[in-house]
């Protein structure tokens, strides 16, 4: 079942049960989902963490701000939207991602991150947060 057809399916459970704070969070990722499907953008994965990073990015302005109140709504449906993609990587299994595509790359200093990251992106498949990806080949290559 397609991610979108889940979400829908999910919208209907939580209205039947009355959770009002999970049908806005399911409902307002639902609308991204059909607005990237109808630019032709059908890697729903891709929406999905791009939705939940700007979540965890607006949850940290909102910390930041002394607005916890709304910090903790960001955090309630960035924790939503992560539940619909497979689990982030292990830091032993991002470490060992990093140290094949340094040796496969290459690369040796600074210059060549580009090339490591670029590797370590294609082959974590999505389940790689790219600023721990960044930093763990900068701490591989320094």
């Amino acid at each position: 079942m397609a991610i979108a057809e889940q979400i829908k399916s999910d919208v209907t459970t939580a209205l039947k049960a009355g959770d009002r704070d999970r049908v806005g969070a399911l409902r307002l990722v639902l609308s991204e989902l059909q607005k990237a499907a109808k630019e032709g953008d059908a890697d729903e994965q891709a929406v999905l963490r791009r939705e939940r990073k700007r979540r965890r990015e607006s949850e940290v302005a909102y910390r930041e701000a002394g607005r916890t109140d709304l910090a903790d709504g960001e955090a309630f449906e960035a924790r939503v939207i992560a539940a619909y993609l497979p689990a982030e990587l292990s830091d032993a299994d991002l470490d060992a991602l990093v140290a094949r595509a340094v040796e496969e790359t290459g690369a040796s200093g600074p210059r060549d991150m580009g090339a490591a990251i670029k590797h370590v992106m294609a082959a974590a498949g999505g389940r790689a947060d790219g600023k721990r990806v960044s930093t763990k080949v900068k701490e591989a290559l320094s």
